[in-house]
Order: structure tokens, then sequence, then C-alpha cells
């Protein structure tokens, strides 16, 4: 499975005035939660739109396409190693919403064409 995390929009840092240096996580999650494998995006520095562009390829059994969940998270790193969760989704088995789960269907039933959607963080 090949994810690609393309770009964010209106990130905001609310500590300070200035927009936030965020980065994404995916981590992909077995059916009782446990994490399988997980990767991140490269740290996109004062950008409140950052463009993130990176593929990440996962690799999954068709056939476990139902039972999996991939958690896809926005961090904005604040100092040396302190970080803060902007916000998040998950797609697929424990889908965070009707939109995930419908962008997760259409995947599942798009014979490898790349299946693009934006979606709402919800906060963390």
């Amino acid at each position: 499975m090949s994810v690609e995390l393309i770009k964010g929009s209106h990130f905001r840092n609310l500590a300070i005035n200035r927009p936030p240096d965020t980065y994404g996580r995916l981590t992909l999650l077995n059916s009782v939660g446990q994490e399988i494998s997980r990767c991140k995006t490269s740290v996109r520095r004062g950008q409140p739109n950052p463009v993130y562009k990176e593929t990440f390829v996962f690799q999954v059994a068709l056939f476990q396409l139902s039972d999996v969940t991939l958690l896809v998270s926005i961090y904005n790193r604040r100092s040396m190693k302190r970080k803060e969760m902007v916000g998040w989704i998950a797609l697929g088995q424990n889908s965070s919403g009707e939109e995930e789960q419908l962008h997760w269907q259409d995947m599942k039933e798009s014979r490898g064409q790349q299946v693009c959607r934006w979606h709402v963080l919800l906060e963390a």
C-alpha cells in the first residue's frame, strides 16, 4: 500500500504568533491496535500550509486491508525534543469518520489507482 502525504492547510501555532514547524507521522495498526510499522515526513519549518509530497510504502496484503488502520498524525515540533500533536485522522478498520471510511473503501476498490482526498484533522 502506497500512501502519500501531500499538504496541510491553515496550521497555526497557538503558543507563539508564528507559523509552526510541522511533520506528519503515519502509523499502520493491526486489528487489535498494535503497531505494525511507522514512518514520518521531514519537518516543514514555519509553514502554515506545508507541502510534504512524501510517499510511504506499507507491506499489506490485499486480504489484510479490511483489518488494518492507518493513523495519520500531524505534530508541531516546538523545541529540541518537545512536540505537540496538531491533529489526526484514522483510515481503515477503525476510521475516525465517514469521509475517512469512504476514502478507504474507494482505495480498496480502485485497483491500484491513486485515490486523493482532503481530510479535516481531529483535535488531539
